[in-house]
């Protein structure tokens, strides 16, 4: 996470003041604090068009005070995380209706090439913490939340739904990178306007739906033959469409952003699973209190991490049948733009 650790200097009327805390929002341009589900103000120019990039974080404005030290983030032991890991299934049960069952082998296979980009990224998974995992595969198109533990490839499985993620044969619309992408207080997101775009439809789904920012990412153009350029895309994790597009969710269908039912978009929100950074800065910092839901109940496991993985990618995986989808997979053109 960017932002002060350390006193920062001031000089007011010839005098040096030495103030603990102070640049800890750190940023540059210049814009309105985010809004919260019920606001408007804040919001980027495009705040419905996929990939509409956050506003940008604008410095804090001076306080000759010291801030309130930042909240110690929880460090759960392993039966702990797996009892919390329990309580968050029950309530995905209840709270995302469109959840799908994941067999032994969709769990060890997604657990093996999650564990792969972690280790090619070298994040530092030092606690027990939820990660979402993401499935490009435009055969399979799932979301896995996990329980990820130190060390341990004994992931423990909250809950799995479909997704959608970038698709090829249309212009600028880009292959969703593989990776591991943090949600960091960098850069703030944002939340749907619930606005329709030309084509009536609602981008970032209704009003208040979460938009997590991961920022510019470099992703393969796909509407390129292979070996196909690369390009920057704002790669962003929100809602869609609830009339006319969430129906259409396992398949590969966006701008190379990752859509995910509604319904997911307020668990992982409403339980701050990967938030742990916007939670810290909420403490001392207005945009991000706005931002987060005031009814939220953070999970001490709450992590920042979403895992995009790609099976079709593994020909030692093929004897594993990761997809549930009753359809064939195909590279939908349909022409709504989201």
């Amino acid at each position: 996470m960017s932002g002060a650790r350390c006193p920062t200097l001031l000089f007011i009327a010839g005098s040096l003041l030495l103030v603990p805390g102070l640049a800890y929002a750190a940023g540059t341009g210049s814009s309105d604090p985010a809004a919260s589900p019920g606001q408007t103000s804040g919001q980027p120019a495009q705040a419905d068009q996929e990939g509409a990039p956050s506003p940008t974080l604008t410095p804090a404005e001076p306080v000759l005070k010291e801030a309130p030290p930042l909240p110690e983030i929880p460090v759960l032991n392993e039966e702990d995380a797996r009892a919390e890991a329990t309580r968050l299934t029950s309530a995905f049960r209840h709270e995302v209706p469109v959840a799908l069952k994941v067999s032994s082998a969709q769990k060890a296979a997604w657990i093996m090439l999650a564990q792969e980009q972690i280790q090619q990224a070298s994040f530092p998974l030092d606690r027990p913490q939820v990660v979402l995992v993401v499935d490009r595969n435009p055969a399979v198109q799932r979301m896995c939340l996990m329980l990820a533990l130190p060390g341990q490839s004994d992931w423990q499985v909250i809950g799995s739904t479909k997704v959608s993620t970038g698709t090829t044969g249309r212009k600028f619309y880009y292959i969703t990178p593989t990776g591991v992408f943090n949600n960091t207080a960098d850069i703030l997101g944002y939340r749907a306007l619930g606005t329709k775009n030309e084509n009536g439809i609602m981008g970032n789904g209704t009003k208040g739906m979460r938009v997590w920012d991961f920022g510019w990412q470099w992703a393969e153009k796909g509407w390129l033959p292979v070996p196909r350029e690369k390009g920057q895309i704002r790669l962003e994790m929100h809602a869609t469409d609830p009339v006319y597009l969430e129906s259409r969710l396992g398949h590969v269908a966006s701008e190379g952003c990752i859509r995910i039912p509604s319904s997911l978009n307020v668990f992982i929100d409403k339980h701050g699973l990967i938030d742990v950074e916007d939670e810290q800065m909420a403490v001392i910092d207005d945009r991000f209190r706005a931002l987060l839901r005031p009814d939220r109940v953070a999970s001490p496991l709450a992590g920042s991490a979403v895992i995009v993985v790609d099976s079709a990618n593994r020909p030692d995986l093929a004897h594993v049948n990761i997809s549930e989808n009753k359809t064939a997979a195909t590279h939908h053109t349909t022409q709504t733009h989201s």
